[in-house]
């Protein structure tokens, strides 16, 4: 294919995977929405809802660096329509199961173990597969799509759901679901995955090994190249330590602000609204320059964000002071979220070599996910035994380090040798 018709293709990938992801996530969102307030109806129970919870980060946990593997020994057209497919059958058996028996916690669990390890092989394997889809000059504008997409499920899945949760039965939550899976899966089959591809159907015959072999070959890969390690590792503590304001944020708004229900669903909405801006605003400015730099003073920004929450608790301001002050923040909170992981994004898709990029990406949703639940239990102990701002100090001290020592001079300097040759205050610290 000549790279005109490269170029058309891409355009075709660049919305095609944009509706797809759109689609699903959407799907997703309005059945997650659902059924957590089934489990809750059902049970009166929160165990019965972290039980639900449990099953869906868990196996994301232990089979994500699996289907990192997966993603890079076999063709990642079939392991995503593969995986779509096992979607699909996992929501529409529990459909059938609850068309004749009726839904049972099991039931429930079971299928949301299965949709997460299933949605798990889609996500890791898309993710690997974008700089293959896609241009190297329109990378970030997938990468800005794709977060758009996400950000207005993440708005519309919860307004949807609570609109049908009180007029239609759980079976409609399930055929959302399905059909989602199902047209998602549709789009992705008109895809050509090996558009941008430098690896051969030969070599990928040549290059495949055993399962663990595969995986330690990854992790070394990981070790060796030292800016993709900070990368990863910075990542994992990003997703840490912010665990403890999405524990801490309702805490201090609900319990010790009082802010009421609905203020505070505006509030978590603002988070969403400022992610779609900034996917907005990366999809059409130009590609960032030194994406580790720009991550890094977002991530600085980010960690000050985290402290400011606390003002409301030590200023005295009225209820409505609260209010606006708590929606601005959470609208630059979402903006700096996606200042930071697009372009790392961007850098990731273009500096992981393409036979390791499933393993690497694999391996980053593995410990992100972990460090969830972790994080969760630890800030909930927290916020019961310590004041919350304490909390939130400690952890923004804590990122700023991580930062400052993980994305010191040197590393940025490795990334960028052009950066090398400027005074050392010019470099950003």
């Amino acid at each position: 294919m000549n790279e005109a018709g490269k170029i058309k293709q891409a355009t075709y990938h660049l919305y095609t995977f944009t509706i797809s992801k759109l689609i699903s996530t959407f799907g997703s969102s309005v059945y997650a929405f659902g059924i957590s307030l089934y489990v809750l109806a059902l049970t009166g129970s929160a165990a019965s809802f972290a039980i639900n919870l449990i099953c869906s980060i868990l196996p994301r946990t232990l089979f994500a660096p699996f289907a990192g593997y997966v993603a890079d020994n076999y063709p990642k057209k079939a392991v995503v329509l593969l995986s779509q497919s096992a979607s699909v059958l996992s929501v529409g058996g529990l459909l059938l199961y609850s068309m004749s028996n009726g839904l049972s916690l099991a039931a429930i669990y079971t299928a949301t173990a299965l949709i997460s390890v299933s949605s798990m092989f889609t996500s890791v394997a898309f993710s690997s597969s974008i700089a293959n889809l896609i241009d190297p000059d329109r990378i970030q504008k997938a990468m800005g799509y794709n977060q758009s997409a996400l950000a207005i499920a993440t708005i519309g899945g919860p307004v949807i759901g609570g609109m049908l949760f009180g007029f239609v039965s759980m079976n409609v939550f399930l055929l959302i679901q399905v059909v989602a899976y199902a047209l998602a899966a549709a789009l992705e089959a008109t895809m050509n995955f090996r558009l941008y591809t430098r690896r051969t159907e030969t070599a990928n015959a040549e290059d495949k090994q055993g399962v663990w072999q595969g995986m330690k070959e990854g992790a070394a890969y990981l070790r060796k190249n030292r800016v993709i390690t900070v990368i990863v590792t910075t990542a994992i503590g990003l997703n840490f330590f912010f665990s403890a304001l999405m524990i801490g944020l309702p805490f201090i708004a609900v319990q010790q602000l009082k802010v009421q229900a609905t203020h505070f669903g505006f509030i978590e909405a603002m988070i969403a609204l400022g992610m779609l801006l900034a996917s907005i605003y990366f999809s059409v400015r130009k590609e960032v320059k030194f994406p580790l730099q720009f991550s890094k003073r977002a991530i600085i920004v980010m960690s000050l964000l985290l402290a400011a929450v606390s003002l409301p608790l030590i200023a005295g301001l009225s209820y409505w002071g609260n209010v606006i002050y708590l929606l601005v923040l959470m609208l630059a909170f979402g903006i700096s979220n996606v200042f930071v992981n697009t372009p790392i994004g961007v850098m990731m898709q273009k500096d992981v070599d393409e036979e390791y990029r499933g393993r690497v990406f694999g391996i980053l949703e593995s410990m992100a996910m972990a460090m969830m639940p972790l994080g969760y239990l630890l800030f909930g102990l927290l916020y019961d035994l310590v004041p919350a701002q304490y909390v939130l100090w400690a952890c923004s001290l804590c990122l700023l380090i991580l930062t400052a020592y993980s994305m010191r001079p040197a590393i940025i300097r490795e990334a960028y040798p052009e950066l090398a040759e400027k005074p050392l205050d010019k470099v950003l610290s």
